[in-house]
């Protein structure tokens, strides 16, 4: 039994006529009638009364073409599922990210992968890494943009770019006057952080040890006063309770005029974060996948000014950002 064979059955249960239905098929009626004479050999049974005006379906000529029909109609599924996928870049793409990365990336990023892929709708989910590298493998997020270190079995990750920590402080504090911070300069009661569990805080703390609380003591204001977001601690800053430090993303996105607050780098070797664009091993749009770390690499001034991995794949997706 052949899916041709199933062809020209329902055809010929539709047309009633051998010649019709093999028009209809696109072979001659010797070729159709002797296939459908086969099958019919096969199953032992007969699905067609030939007369001289045309043919007859059979009772159980009418069950069998019955279930061929819903046999074609699912190939044709199938073959248009398979037909879709092949178009990578065409429907929904649900996208994980840090809240300490997605807000000052995405605004960038988005209209970017608009123009470049414009038929991939992408669905955006904030979260802690934890939680989504979870539903990165459970599936319900086709992939995650976190931060290294990062390893999950059956999961792929890729370095994206490093960013650069800086300093924001008020215009008019002292240590604006440098042009370089040194991890001396830092006081530790001047410093405002995120909340204790946050990655960020952790990636802080871990380039400025100084600044943890078992080596900076319980009373500075800083263990008093603590951020929930970035946003909470540049409007702290803005307020004058203290410097933070910041991925060189989160401190360039213009909230505040220049002469309020300002960013100084810190000396060589700067302290950094890896951003990590990670998909499951068995995810098969693997076009969608590369078409969003280019984006996403050629939305960040923290890549063409600071990386040195840049390729020419990259190179090609070209965008225009007037905050540089």
């Amino acid at each position: 039994m052949t899916i041709t064979e199933l062809n020209y059955i329902v055809a010929l249960a539709q047309e009633q006529h051998f010649g019709r239905a093999a028009e209809r098929c696109h072979v001659s009626q010797p070729t159709l009638s002797i296939a459908v004479k086969k099958l019919e050999e096969e199953l032992d049974v007969v699905l067609f009364e030939r007369c001289k005006n045309g043919v007859q379906i059979t009772p159980v000529g009418e069950r069998i073409v019955a279930m061929a029909g819903g046999v074609l109609h699912q190939i044709t599924a199938i073959k248009d599922v398979a037909a879709a996928d092949k178009d990578q870049l065409r429907g929904p793409l649900a996208l994980g990210t840090l809240p300490t990365i997605g807000p000052y990336l995405l605004p960038q990023f988005i209209p970017l992968l608009q123009k470049t892929a414009g038929q991939l709708s992408l669905f955006i989910e904030e979260g802690s890494q934890d939680s989504l590298t979870l539903k990165l493998r459970n599936g319900e997020l086709d992939a995650i943009l976190v931060t290294a270190p990062f390893s999950e079995p059956d999961v792929v990750s890729q370095a994206l770019f490093d960013e650069p920590f800086v300093l924001l402080l008020p215009a008019d504090h002292l240590l604006a006057n440098k042009t370089v911070i040194a991890a001396g300069d830092l006081d530790p009661a001047e410093i405002l952080l995120l909340s204790e569990g946050d990655r960020f805080r952790e990636q802080v703390l871990a380039a400025f040890p100084s600044l943890s609380p078992l080596t900076s003591g319980p009373e500075t204001r800083r263990n008093l006063m603590r951020g929930s977001t970035l946003e909470a601690l540049r409007h702290m800053v803005a307020s004058k309770l203290g410097l933070t430090i910041l991925p060189q993303t989160a401190a360039e996105a213009p909230v505040y005029a220049a002469d309020l607050l300002v960013t100084r780098p810190f000396e060589s070797p700067a302290p950094k974060r890896t951003l990590v664009l990670a998909w499951r091993v068995s995810f098969p749009r693997h076009k969608a996948i590369d078409v969003l770390r280019r984006t996403i690499q050629a939305s960040s001034s923290a890549f063409w000014n600071y990386s040195t991995a840049r390729g020419a794949d990259t190179l090609s997706v070209l965008v225009e950002n007037r905050n540089w």
